[in-house]
């Protein structure tokens, strides 16, 4: 497994807006595709999916390999790190 953290200050361009930016924090198989995600939203949602919790009204588990051929190596985070976020989010 890897894990990273990327911000992102765009918005969201839905219903949920008000939430501000957010932090996405992944662990990402050896396919590059994520198996668990957290969303810390700067107003205070903190959400997040693996397995069990594919998707819900908010949003869903990332639909997209986060491999080396879109350089995310600057953005890797230690499992520390992860299940920090992850916990936090219960």
């Amino acid at each position: 497994m890897r894990y990273f953290r990327r911000r992102w200050n765009d918005s969201r361009g839905d219903g949920f807006d008000s939430w501000g930016a957010t932090t996405y924090y992944f662990e990402v198989g050896k396919d590059g595709w994520p198996t668990r995600q957290v969303e810390s939203y700067d107003t205070g949602p903190i959400l997040r999916y693996g397995q069990g919790r594919e998707e819900d009204e908010y949003g869903q588990l990332g639909q997209a390999r986060l491999d080396e051929s879109e350089d995310w190596m600057p953005w890797a985070i230690s499992q520390n790190e992860f299940e920090d976020a992850w916990e936090a989010a219960q």
